[in-house]
């Protein structure tokens, strides 16, 4: 830890560095912040490629991260928590935050070559709800994400890097308009099942079907929106107490990946 290196001045590059990254302003997105420790990890393995890495020197460079950076050779060095508080301001203040370059986006034939089942959101807004799905769908062996009307710019936008802590680089998670993401189903010989609350197939049938699918979930307020219901050969429904109204999308993802597993698990996601 004495060897690190300590960013004490606001003037430096890399402070500069971070305070263009996190304006909201940018439309040219190359580079992002990702903050906290797990994300940090989990963005390296999954080959995310970092400009350098900090932490506040007012807590001790978590000796994993460091030993990951040695591997993978990112440069890292503390920086006065003076500096953070200044960086930060008004803002949740994380210890440890790295600057990486943004992947290129994923795109549909990076689905296409996976073989788990496909995960398609259509209006799902909410990006706390967005990240609990990326790490459910990644769990439980889906080989992707399509985002339709999600109102993202991109999936290295911050709130999605923490809600998803991280893992949102670990599959295939594609922007789409919903005309790409009804053509992109018609393509690639695949059923479609819409999740609906009054489907005929009870969610339990859904381990009965042995080929690829994709299942589409909408927004709690709107459902699934009529292009997908056009070209669906099944609608699926979540039995439930009727004094309950409904699901919150992020649970329903997962009830219906969960009886998926066997499937999923078989072909390797």
């Amino acid at each position: 830890m004495a060897d690190l290196e300590t960013i004490t001045s606001k003037s430096d590059p890399a402070v500069q560095r971070i305070v263009d990254v996190t304006k909201s302003s940018r439309s040219n997105i190359k580079t992002t912040l990702i903050e906290d420790v797990e994300p940090l990890m989990q963005s390296i393995r999954a080959g995310v490629e970092f400009i350098e890495i900090y932490s506040s020197d007012a807590a001790p460079f978590p000796p994993e991260l460091l030993e990951l950076c040695g591997r993978e050779g990112i440069p890292v060095r503390l920086m006065e928590s003076g500096v953070v508080n200044q960086l930060f301001k008004g803002e949740r203040k994380a210890k440890t935050f790295g600057i990486a370059r943004v992947p290129r986006p994923a795109k549909f034939g990076d689905i296409a070559q996976r073989r788990g089942d496909v995960v398609i959101l259509d209006g799902v807004k909410i990006v706390g709800n967005i990240g609990a799905i990326v790490r459910t769908s990644l769990a439980l062996g889906a080989s992707g994400i399509v985002l339709v009307d999600s109102d993202l710019a991109t999936i290295a936008d911050r709130r999605l890097l923490r809600a998803s802590r991280g893992y949102v680089f670990s599959l295939p998670v594609v922007l789409a308009e919903r005309e790409q993401a009804v053509d992109f189903v018609r393509g690639a010989d695949m059923a479609l099942a819409v999740m609906d609350a009054h489907g005929d197939l009870p969610v339990r049938g859904l381990g009965d079907q042995r080929d690829r699918l994709a299942m589409l979930f909408g927004s709690e307020k709107g459902g699934p929106s009529d292009p997908f219901r056009e070209i669906a050969a099944a609608t699926v429904t979540i039995p439930m107490f009727s004094s309950t109204e409904s699901l919150n999308v992020s649970v329903s993802v997962g009830i219906a990946l969960h009886e998926r597993t066997q499937r999923n698990f078989t072909v390797g996601g």
